[in-house]
């Protein structure tokens, strides 16, 4: 408009001819009475793209680029084919391809909108009351008492407030969940009149045709004891629950920045709940009221907390094998109970931290620490083996604990003699019973660098290495007591005498 407006005033207020204003402007004859000419200055309006016609060399590719799209709305939606691997395919699959990529790119863009594979949707902002929460879990690493884990975190978001509360866990099974919930539910001192849910199958064991849900026995048990309603959203929608999505990158990045280390995770977690409240006093990002005011509005409406306390643990029954042990998690992890229980059925007592081990009458026989992972692990307490074979010591290299003892062990009870061997087993269970398993290992040890094999022995290096000996002060002198000068002593004089001894005695 610029070269417009400079020729229209050259002509009709400078009075310039077409050929000065060619000569001077430089351009040409028909262009400027063209612009001369112009009657109509609205902007024209934007050109209809065309991506089908935009490129001829295109057009023997499109029918391939429209099949592999096509097969996308079978794909899984992280695994669907961007214009960049479209461009990719193209350049190694197709011989003499030769279009750019921002063309492959517009008709991608194009033939997506057409087959509604494009992944940019609208959302319509939802309204959200006091009480309403929402939960998830995240994943972090955290170190208790020096020993690494690759756990998960559970958030509870408040959407009208942006408050949020979050609490480490071992892992996401139902008995995280809902433990991880407790603890919340009684530091609020209430609980959420509906929390929004994923369909995780801890919670979910069906999605029906209709909408509803399959939801397990535990959860609805859960569920009903606190009266919340629950909400799930439709499958690989995280959006429906944007705030505690986001509320999960916010905590991680503000309470778990650097990887915590702890001793005891019950006590961190408390730590953790204090840290939320005050971080809420702060600006909310939408209303100009602090985080914790508007909460006070949340809390108003939580639902009281139930007068009964919930068991969240498991119960089940599982059949041990010959060597008195079990697994779970399909195999994956294994647990001893004791050689008294051998191919019978026990009880199990299932929470987030720990597997206990009951008879049919429900008396407790051992206590694991609950294993997590994907890689195959198992879990050993020694006391009731050894405690067992202590009393037939003969039947050790029989009974098929032998077998499952460490290398080091096995050397050890095989080099000593028959009469030691069974009170160095009851003296093993023993160190097993004070101080664990490790430390009778580590007893064992010390014996084979020293070579003993007798049981005082084995006690005097455990006590060595384990036992609490406190170190005394020097003896005081009293001040009566008079200073003693030490007498010289000549060897050589000794010498003499043992010889005088030696000759008289032949």
């Amino acid at each position: 408009m610029d070269k417009v407006h400079s020729i229209r005033q050259l002509f009709y207020e400078q009075g310039k001819s077409v050929s000065d204003i060619a000569a001077e402007t430089g351009h040409d004859r028909k262009t400027i009475s063209k612009y001369l000419d112009m009657t109509d200055f609205n902007t024209p309006e934007p050109k209809k793209e065309d991506p089908e016609n935009m490129c001829p060399k295109l057009d023997a590719y499109k029918p391939l680029i429209d099949q592999w799209l096509l097969d996308d709305r079978k794909a899984p939606r992280k695994q669907r084919h961007t214009a960049k691997r479209v461009f990719k395919r193209l350049l190694a699959e197709s011989e003499g391809f030769d279009c750019s990529y921002r063309l492959v790119a517009q008709y991608v863009a194009y033939r997506k909108a057409q087959m509604n594979l494009d992944s940019k949707k609208s959302y319509l902002p939802l309204i959200h009351y006091p009480g309403e929460a929402q939960a998830d879990f995240g994943t972090a690493q955290f170190f208790e008492n020096s020993l690494s884990h690759e756990g998960k975190y559970l958030v509870l978001s408040f959407p009208f407030s942006n408050a949020g509360y979050l609490q480490l866990m071992y892992g996401e099974n139902a008995e995280c969940f809902m433990e991880g919930m407790i603890d919340m539910f009684a530091h609020l001192g209430g609980v959420p009149t509906e929390i929004w849910l994923d369909n995780t199958s801890t919670l979910v064991t069906k999605i029906l045709k209709d909408g509803g849900r399959q939801l397990t026995d535990k959860f609805l048990r859960f569920s009903e004891h606190y009266g919340f309603r629950y909400k799930f959203m439709n499958p690989e929608s995280g959006w429906e629950k944007g705030n505690v999505e986001n509320k999960v990158g916010y905590s991680r990045r503000n309470f778990l920045v650097p990887p915590p280390r702890f001793m005891e995770l019950s006590e961190y977690n408390h730590r953790l709940l204090a840290e939320a409240d005050s971080d809420m006093d702060r600006e909310h990002y939408h209303y100009d009221q602090t985080i914790l005011e508007r909460f006070g509005e949340d809390k108003k409406a939580l639902l009281p907390l139930p007068d009964v306390a919930f068991d969240p643990a498991r119960y089940e029954t599982v059949l041990t094998d010959k060597w008195g042990r079990f697994t779970l998690e399909k195999g994956k992890h294994e647990y001893s109970v004791s050689p008294d229980h051998v191919c019978t059925n026990v009880w199990l007592k299932i929470t987030s931290r720990q597997v206990q081990v009951m008879d049919m009458q429900h008396r407790s026989i051992v206590t694991h620490r609950r294993l997590y992972g994907d890689q195959k692990q198992s879990s050993m307490e020694w006391l009731p083996y050894l405690t067992a074979i202590s009393r037939k010591p003969r039947s050790l290299f029989n009974s098929g604990i032998y077998d499952m003892m460490p290398e080091n062990m096995q050397r050890y009870v095989k080099s000593c003699g028959s009469t030691d061997r069974g009170a160095i087993l009851k003296v093993l269970a023993e160190l097993t019973g004070r101080t664990g398993f490790d430390s009778a290992l580590q007893t064992v040890n010390q014996a084979l660098l020293y070579q003993v094999r007798d049981p005082d022995s084995l006690k005097n290096l455990y006590r060595r290495l384990y036992a609490d000996v406190p170190e005394l002060p020097p003896m005081p002198v009293q001040s009566g007591v008079p200073t003693l000068k030490q007498m010289p002593v000549d060897l050589a004089s000794y010498d003499l005498l043992l010889q005088k001894g030696g000759a008289a005695n032949g």
